[in-house]
């Protein structure tokens, strides 16, 4: 890197942020923060769901306002009062899911704004010259012509990236930024980071969850745990045992220990399954697989290859045009939802606040919906919330979901206990067959860990379980049968025993193996 971390306290810093408080009703969001960022820097930051990391970024984009503290750009204090303060302060924001408009091309979007004009016209010319140049100096080339439906995640996050440099952003706010590419996506965008840092781009507050990314490309890490900093370290003095004892209060096992179970009879059998996607053309082509008791089989790919349209087939969501879909070898394909779900089976989805739970129920009501027409739950039509109340005191235990009390309400948990929330009212009916989206996406390593023994628990208990993740890590560590989707098709399916980390990886991205 251009700068050395470890240089003096006298150095100039880019950004300081001192004594940043911010308190919601009944939570201490940031205590007392400070975090400090040089030019040419790229500083992560990491912490458990809820440790108060986003709080922080929000504060420096100005989406939030601190109750406590100072912030100061160059050496001079400001106020950032909105986003458009912070852009003006040369701070930009990289947002998880693309916010760019879907009707204007590549080069409309970057420029959207601050087009170079010659009279009353646009120079497009040199609008081109700019952004071919900007994409050169950092390894980010994407068709200027091409419309954002057209690329995929990767390409997309550098449009995000090369619009907030166009705009003049020597401070870039990265919050997950690689957690729906894929492993050639990921290395490529970190490759580009390390790029704009020795340009001399302050490349961040790069907030993520991956420590082999943060070992692989930061300067300094800063450490939250419960809206408190527990430590800064310099990277290359730092281990992740370290790192994880500071995010989370304990050490994590770097193995998995999965139990052998001896695989039983098929549980679900989908056979040459077609099904078009929301835009008219076909998403999912002839799929083919069986998950058996004691299995996990796990789906892997990136993002937008069919997987999506995938589950919606099999859960009734989305109309089959073609194949079949059987549940211990009943044809259940073209089934309303309320058949799949009145079978012994737990689905958690992809989309936690949209599917999983009902965002403005509290935490027992949207238990109560797993309950309502099972005793002693329920009884003649009405629910018995004595009932409901303490089973949900009980999950909350068993699944260490961290809320005041079962009245709290689901959309104020941290993503990281809503995902357990929805496991815990999935799981608790004790099914034969769970199907999960992303189970761990987004999440902390403390609660990935959690959530990993869950299901491995599960696998013991002779469950059949089918697992959909664009986390190569994941399906690598949990997997006993791999299967890969590109561009609609199961291109593979391997016994883990044959699957390595990069013909996966291959397979995700269309290459031959």
């Amino acid at each position: 890197m251009k700068t050395d971390p470890s240089s003096s306290e006298t150095d100039e810093y880019v950004l300081e942020m001192r004594g940043i408080t911010k308190r919601f009703p009944g939570v201490l969001a940031n205590d007392h923060i400070d975090f400090t960022l040089k030019k040419g820097e790229i500083h992560s930051i990491l912490g458990e769901n809820g440790a108060g990391k986003t709080t922080l970024m929000k504060i420096l984009y100005g989406l939030y306002q601190p109750d406590e503290g100072e912030i100061r750009i160059w050496g001079k204090k400001v106020k950032i009062k909105s986003p458009k303060d912070a852009i003006e302060l040369g701070i930009g924001l990289i947002p998880q899911i693309s916010m760019l408009v879907p009707t204007l091309t590549v080069r409309e979007n970057i420029a959207l704004g601050l087009e170079p004009s010659k009279g009353p016209f646009v120079d497009v010319k040199e609008e081109e010259r700019k952004i071919k140049e900007l994409q050169k100096k950092f390894g980010m080339e994407v068709p200027l012509d091409a419309k954002p439906w057209q690329l995929s995640v990767g390409e997309k996050q550098k449009v995000e990236i090369l619009r907030a440099i166009y705009r003049g952003s020597k401070i870039l706010i990265m919050d997950e930024p690689t957690s729906m590419l894929s492993p050639p996506e990921k290395m490529a965008l970190l490759q580009s980071m390390e790029k704009l840092a020795r340009s001399g781009i302050a490349s961040v507050p790069f907030i993520t969850h991956k420590i082999p990314e943060v070992l692989a490309v930061s300067d300094r890490i800063t450490v939250l745990r419960r809206g408190k900093v527990t430590g800064v370290f310099l990277t290359k003095k730092v281990s992740r045992e370290k790192i994880i004892t500071s995010m989370i209060g304990r050490e994590i096992e770097s193995e998995v220990h999965i139990p052998h179970v001896k695989e039983g009879e098929k549980v679900l059998e989908v056979k040459e399954l077609k099904s078009y996607s929301d835009k008219g053309f076909l998403a999912v082509k002839g799929v083919s697989f069986s998950v058996r008791a004691g299995e996990i089989f796990g789906v892997a790919g990136v993002a937008g290859n069919g997987q999506k349209e995938l589950v919606e087939t099999i859960v009734g969501l989305r109309k089959a045009v073609g194949g079949k879909v059987l549940y211990r070898g009943q044809d259940i394909t073209n089934k309303p939802p309320s058949t799949f779900r009145s079978l012994n089976v737990g689905f958690v989805p992809g989309e936690r606040l949209e599917r999983g739970v009902v965002p403005h129920l509290t935490l027992y009501e949207n238990v109560a919906l797993s309950y309502y027409k099972k005793s002693p739950y329920s009884k003649r039509g009405m629910m018995n919330y004595d009932e409901i109340i303490r089973l949900t005191k009980k999950l909350m235990e068993e699944f260490d979901i961290r809320a005041p009390t079962p009245s709290t309400i689901a959309r104020t948990l941290s993503g990281g206990n809503l995902q357990k929330l929805i496991l815990a009212k999935e799981l608790s009916s004790n099914p034969d067959f769970i199907l999960v989206e992303e189970p761990t996406a987004g999440l902390d390593v403390g609660c990935q860990d959690f959530i990993h023994s869950v299901f491995l628990r599960e696998k013991k208990e002779k469950k059949a379980i089918l697992m959909f993740s664009g986390d190569l890590d994941e399906i690598m560590k949990l997997s006993d049968t791999i299967g890969v989707m590109y561009e609609g098709e199961m291109v593979a399916i391997l016994p883990r025993r044959e699957a390595t980390r990069e013909k996966v990886g291959d397979l995700m991205v269309g290459k031959k193996i």
